[in-house]
């Protein structure tokens, strides 16, 4: 399941085999591509072209322009819908002050010491929790104040691994 906004209004979308399911409804439409920026889509018997204005695939959200008119598009897939379950959308913010743990767990990796300077989405340590290794990221640019945890460190959810 996805859930994609468009222009404000949001959508959920389910993929199954060779359907398309919009709000619980089919979406039947022939598109085609023209080439790496432009496609032709055919919908209800009328006929768009589709441009790709801008594309951010990181943050998984585009710009298009059909038929002359701008669309913002972001999508959302399972795992990001999960995370906001979870309220780990939120990790990020405009001042790095310190960095927490998200969930439980034992520190596998630690990439960072004391002095070291950081930019946002640079890899700070490994947090291993329910079987899984989870890169743990810096969500602002800083320079790091403190390390709390070394190698092996078990930690609770929310105790301060990274000062800034």
């Amino acid at each position: 399941m996805y859930k994609v906004t468009v222009n404000n209004n949001t959508f959920e979308v389910v993929l199954k085999e060779d359907q398309m399911l919009v709000n619980g409804e089919s979406f039947v439409w022939d598109i085609s591509k023209i080439d790496s920026q432009s496609f032709h889509i055919i919908k209800d018997n009328n006929s768009y072209r589709a441009d790709i204005v801008k594309a951010n695939y990181k943050e998984k959200s585009i710009i298009l322009k059909v038929n002359g008119n701008k669309y913002e598009v972001e999508l959302k897939d399972k795992f990001d819908l999960l995370l906001e379950k979870l309220g780990m959308d939120t990790v990020a913010s405009a001042q790095l002050n310190d960095i927490k743990a998200p969930m439980p767990g034992l520190i596998f990796e630690v990439h960072v010491s004391e002095g070291d300077e950081v930019k946002k989405g640079d890899p700070i340590m490994i947090l291993e929790a329910m079987k899984m290794e989870n890169i743990i990221k810096a969500s602002g640019d800083g320079v790091v104040k403190s390390v709390k945890v070394k190698k092996g460190d078990s930690v609770e959810k929310n105790q301060v691994l990274v000062q800034f």
